[in-house]
């Protein structure tokens, strides 16, 4: 089996993205002992301006974190966490996009 250049670089994209809202939301926690979630948005005002760059990147592990927390604890349904972490990968494959490219500039200067 073999996988074309854009099959492979969409994983590449997947596995950094995922790999960098991980170090980004634990970073967080270990800087602010909270863990990062989507309420930092409703602190309003400044604080949730600067939040708001952080919760972009970090968004597919929270997500993941709290569908399987939810599986586990709330007993969600298995479609439910299926559409959850489709959700989190697409915009974990996004996130990772972007983050190459900026690699990929910065390595260019």
């Amino acid at each position: 089996m073999t996988l074309s250049p854009s099959s492979l670089e969409s994983i590449q994209a997947l596995i950094v993205g995922l790999a960098l809202a991980g170090l980004l939301a634990s970073a967080f926690e270990y800087a602010t002992n909270r863990r990062a979630s989507f309420r930092l948005l409703e602190a309003g005002g400044v604080t949730a301006l600067a939040a708001l760059p952080m919760i972009a990147v970090v968004a597919p592990f929270i997500i993941l974190r709290n569908t399987l927390r939810g599986r586990r604890f709330e007993h969600r349904p298995i479609p439910f966490v299926m559409i959850a972490t489709m959700i989190a990968c697409g915009w974990s494959l996004l996130s990772g996009q972007i983050a190459l490219g900026m690699a990929h500039r910065l390595a260019g200067l």
